[in-house]
């Protein structure tokens, strides 16, 4: 915008009541060409635009025109800008320089900013377009077509599909709102129930079953593809329902199913029935009335063990005796810091006055502690031998805190028969694989197993294994045994610390997560390379699991089965499917996990 040429012999304004124009020394404000202009600022240019006349003075202005016609032939001229902007307006001055005109300031743009540009002229068809300038324009005709096309065959398969029942949202008697779905490339089958089905059982269907019963998968199954709501009464996961089995059926065999109160039978009458086609009408005529309280109960959570007492350890006296007696203390020993430990000899004193018996007792006393995992030799070196030792008690350990079967303190009760707790891991473990996984044990729903009564009472067995005594095992129940707990360990692991995602977390999932076993830390890369590998050197690993004199490895196999790797889950997709063994037929089973060729 080009500036207006001031002159500065112009008059000020000033603005007043009378709004008269007095300007004798030529300063701020200017006329120009019938346009007051204003220099109060640097950089900025104002306008005083008219507003307004007086009608009084409009004559009198007019007579003076002419008389002052020389004094306004001295204004310095204006732009040709300048003068589209002041088109329209016809201030008269008086020959005093006077003026009886309103103004108002008007800001006009600043000098130093850029100038707006008009807006490009479009190109017309005659108009070449050199090859640089239309490459931009024929990709992006080509992206526009290639979209439509796409678009348009993506629509025509959908139609397709529609047409071949891929997408099926039909049944006219029914008056059901119902939505249609489309989505691409997802089959989506929208099943409305008919007339009959929609008359919703009110009973409730239960039955009795056991773990690793074909008969009670086949049963399961059938309700699941029914779409049945059933109550599931597994023995092996609450026993103390076994007695009233028996006592509702005569018999201890399962499965057992109930409609409300009534005995249906097993599995040979359920198919004879749906065979005969009268299990609907047998169904609409056992179920059709609310379940009352003569049916079998629901199992509720945590509370079936209720009034069951674990018997107490029989050396459970002298231990609590000796914690609150024994100088425990940290110590150092062959360069070592050892924390919270305490002499051998201070022990059999201890005894000596508590039971108030020979020297001789109190060793073999001191040596039945240490064989039931209540104290361990600081270093692993003896059970227990009277001289200048150290020992300490197993919640003392240091790797005890860091084991997920510890809660807060050891469990002081009798040990349990190693061979019962094998069972009953392998039975609960298989009951969650049947309620949480699917057919084919490829996928398993960690989250409702966290949740389930299942789950739960794993948890109070896998601390009945503190203080278990691995060596009465066979070689075939202890194989079982470690491949059983391996998996059950994953699954604990994922609900616990998740799926490893990194090098890290790997280390943490296959290392760091430990169960105390037998008074001895167990983590999922000790099992597998320690025990079930005897004691081979992990992938990546350059030192063995165990070291020379390591009381585990009396639990190692002689041989190694090189099939074991068939056996272990480790959480992930490319692992072998979940299975928990029998140690009956543990190398029968391992050799089915093979993969057929």
């Amino acid at each position: 915008m080009n500036q207006i040429e001031m002159d500065p012999k112009q008059h000020k304004v000033d603005d007043d009541d009378d709004q008269n124009v007095n300007n004798p020394d030529g300063g701020g404000n200017r006329e120009v060409n019938g346009i007051a202009v204003s220099d109060d600022q640097d950089g900025v240019e104002f306008s005083d635009v008219e507003m307004g006349k007086s009608e009084e003075k409009e004559e009198e202005l007019q007579e003076k025109k002419d008389s002052n016609s020389d004094s306004t032939s001295n204004f310095p001229e204006v732009s040709k800008n300048h003068d589209s902007d002041a088109k329209g307006f016809n201030p008269q001055t008086n020959g005093n320089g006077n003026s009886h005109n309103h103004y108002i300031p008007a800001i006009k743009a600043q000098v130093h900013l850029p100038k707006p540009e008009p807006p490009q002229p479009k190109v017309e068809r005659s108009q070449s377009l050199s090859m640089a300038e239309s490459m931009p324009s024929i990709g992006k005709y080509i992206r526009d077509r290639s979209s439509s096309l796409s678009a348009s065959i993506v629509k025509r398969l959908s139609s397709l599909k529609e047409d071949n029942g891929d997408i099926i949202v039909k049944n006219d008697s029914l008056n059901f709102e119902v939505k249609e779905f489309k989505i691409p490339g997802v089959k989506v089958i929208v099943k409305l129930k008919s007339e009959d089905e929609i008359q919703e059982l009110k009973g409730r269907i239960t039955f009795f079953s056991r773990s690793n019963c074909r008969d009670c998968t086949a049963a399961r199954k059938f309700f699941r593809e029914k779409g049945f709501r059933y109550v599931e009464i597994n023995i092996d996961v609450f026993p103390k329902r076994a007695k009233e089995l028996i006592e509702r059926t005569g018999s201890s065999e399962v499965p057992q199913i109930f409609f409300n109160e009534k005995l249906l039978g097993g599995l040979v009458t359920l198919n004879s029935l749906r065979n005969s086609g009268e299990l609907d009408k047998r169904m609409k005529e056992l179920l059709g009335q609310k379940c009352p309280e003569e049916a079998p109960d629901i199992p509720v959570y945590g509370f079936d063990d209720e009034g069951k007492e674990e018997e107490e350890d029989e050396l459970m006296g002298i231990v609590k005796v000796l914690r609150q007696s024994l100088p425990i203390q940290d110590r150092f020993i062959k360069m070592k810091i050892i924390k919270n430990c305490f002499a051998g000899a201070d022990m059999v004193e201890a005894i000596i006055k508590h039971l108030d018996c020979g020297r001789k007792k109190a060793i073999e006393t001191a040596k039945r502690l240490t064989q039931k995992h209540f104290i361990h030799h600081v270093f692993g070196e003896n059970d227990f031998e009277e001289g200048k030792h150290f020992y300490r008690f197993l919640e003392h350990e240091p790797f005890i805190m860091g084991c997920f079967n510890f809660r807060t303190s050891t469990n002081d009760s009798e040990p349990k028969s190693a061979c019962f707790l094998a069972d009953r891991l392998t039975r609960l473990m298989s009951a969650i694989l049947e309620g949480f996984a699917s057919d084919d044990r490829c996928h398993v729903n960690y989250y409702v197993i966290s949740k389930s009564e299942e789950f739960r009472r794993y948890l109070n067995l896998a601390r009945d294994l503190q203080r278990i005594n691995l060596q009465v095992l066979t070689p075939d129940e202890r194989l079982a045994f470690f491949l059983n707990l391996y998996n059950a360990m994953v699954i604990h692991a994922v609900i616990s610390i998740g799926h490893p995602e990194g090098i890290l977390d790997k280390r943490a999932f296959f290392c760091d997560f430990q169960y105390v076993i037998g008074g001895y830390p167990y983590s999922l890369s000790i099992i597998e390379n320690g025990i079930l590998r005897n004691n081979r050197k992990s992938p990546y690993s350059l030192i063995k699991p165990f070291s020379n004199g390591d009381r585990r490895l009396e639990y190692a196999p002689t041989k190694v089965n090189p099939l074991i790797h068939f056996g272990l889950c480790n959480g992930t997709r490319s692992s072998p499917t979940v299975r928990f063994f029998t140690p009956q037929g543990v190398e029968g089973e391992l050799r089915y996990c093979v993969p057929k060729l």
